[in-house]
């Protein structure tokens, strides 16, 4: 593979940056600063931008197999080399879901070959396979999901008795157990109470759907939590409310981590009047309130990881009237752009950045020395990011086979300009050049 030199730039770590240089051979890091040689087979001056660890986004819905006619493992890790991201956890609500050890091999083995970046794959937990737990974790899963509340897919949510032994096994084994945290029966009263109504608005879905469902189980699994002693990820926290939950059991000790998304960050619901459908998803953009609660979670540390909950749709499955739309939007190459433009507007630290999209992730899912960061003996999953520069998210530019993204059309400050995937280089700021992704397994 040979050897890789990155001169001068600006290294980004969790609470620092500094000016130097970071050199690898055959993928692996092996110096840092004064000690790197003065040549390489590959050279790259980073005089004036900045060099972060490559990110991970831990929440993403490539669709395959099962939906590949609106998204597919290439497509996919395309979308996430060009926006900085070097490993995606793909979750299992496809078709099949990943729901035994079988299904979850067959599927890595249908993707493998197709993988832009490095990826991982989730099982999932629905009631009644709570006993193929173990078999899952021997195939590889980096974590389970597990739905308390109907989604894409129609995985349907467990009770609480498989959901407290899910729990318990995930205790034994030290694996992270992510849900989505909205209360079923909450969303199915309010949804049949406003079709009832007669409203056919956008905004009815975030009314059908209100924060406190979000609380509620958000409550529920840190109880479950605090009793088993489970490590839990609460996914695309969307509300005060639910942040509130959150908190409360972080302070009580429950190892409880708190995930959220750059649609609750950057739109409330001011802009269903603008996007529509478009926007429909689960959970739902909030208020200003919960946007701007959600804004400080991050600063107070609360929440400590950014995944961007990539589903993709076609424009027909999100144009079929609020309550048949299909729920979900693209964000695997976006997520890492907006952020880092929100570090330009001086809305958070681009040391934060990479504690929430590339450190945290690596540590909750058992990869950090590996992954996550720029250090000796780590793969060399690099993304150079120039300030200097500016672009424009346009529908051209996006590599999935959705392009329904609220953010097409907005300009951002900054721009990626190399992502770097184990030494070698696999876009270059205007196309993707190479291919080098594998599965991710927890040590």
């Amino acid at each position: 593979m040979g050897d890789l030199l990155i001169k001068d730039g600006y290294l980004v770590f969790s609470d620092l940056n500094v000016r130097s240089s970071v050199y690898s051979e055959d993928g692996i890091i092996k110096s840092i600063g004064s000690s790197v040689p003065n040549t390489a087979d590959v050279v790259i001056d980073a005089f004036g931008k900045y060099v972060l660890p490559g990110a991970i986004d831990e929440h993403v819905h490539c669709r395959d197999p099962g939906f590949t006619y609106k998204e597919d493992f290439e497509s996919c890790t395309k979308a996430a080399a060009a926006g900085g991201i070097t490993a995606v956890f793909d979750m299992p609500n496809n078709q099949p879901p990943t729901d035994d050890a079988l299904k979850l091999k067959e599927k890595a083995k249908i993707v493998a070959s197709k993988a832009y970046v490095d990826f991982a794959l989730y099982g999932v937990i629905h009631g009644s396979n709570t006993d193929k737990f173990e078999e899952m974790l021997e195939a590889g899963a980096i974590g389970f999901k597990i739905y308390l509340a109907h989604s894409t897919g129609n995985i349907p949510p467990p009770g609480d008795g498989a959901i407290v032994e899910t729990l318990t096994k995930s205790a034994k084994a030290k694996v992270l157990v992510a849900f989505h945290a909205e209360n079923d029966s909450i969303i199915e009263f309010y949804t049949k109470k406003l079709k009832q109504s007669g409203r056919k608005d956008p905004r009815a879905h975030m009314e059908a759907r209100p924060a406190l469902a979000e609380e509620e189980a958000i409550r529920r699994v840190s109880l479950f939590a605090e009793r088993t002693g489970a490590k839990v990820l609460i996914a695309h926290i969307s509300s005060a409310l639910g942040l509130n939950a959150l908190k409360e059991a972080k302070e009580r000790g429950v190892e409880v981590y708190g995930e959220t998304c750059p649609h609750y960050l950057l739109l409330d619901d001011s802009a269903y009047e603008k996007y529509g459908t478009m926007i429909k998803i689960n959970p739902p953009v909030r208020t200003a309130i919960d946007r701007e609660a959600i804004w400080k979670g991050i600063e107070n540390g609360t929440i400590t990881n950014l995944g961007s909950d990539h589903a993709p749709h076609l424009l027909e499955e999100k144009s079929k009237g609020v309550w048949e739309s299909a729920s979900g939007i693209i964000g695997v190459q976006t997520i890492l752009p907006l952020m880092l433009n929100e570090v330009l507007k001086g809305n958070l630290t681009i040391n934060r950045v990479v504690s929430l999209l590339a450190k945290n992730p690596a540590k909750l899912f058992g990869l950090y020395g590996k992954k996550g960061t720029i250090s000796v003996n780590a793969d060399a999953d690099l993304v150079i990011f120039d300030p200097s520069e500016k672009f424009t998210i346009s529908e051209d530019s996006i590599y999935s086979k959705s392009k329904n993204s609220p953010f097409i059309g907005w300009e951002l400050k900054g721009k990626i300009v190399k992502t770097i995937l184990r030494g070698k280089e696999i876009y270059n700021g205007e196309e993707i050049v190479g291919k080098n992704g594998k599965q991710l397994k927890r040590f």
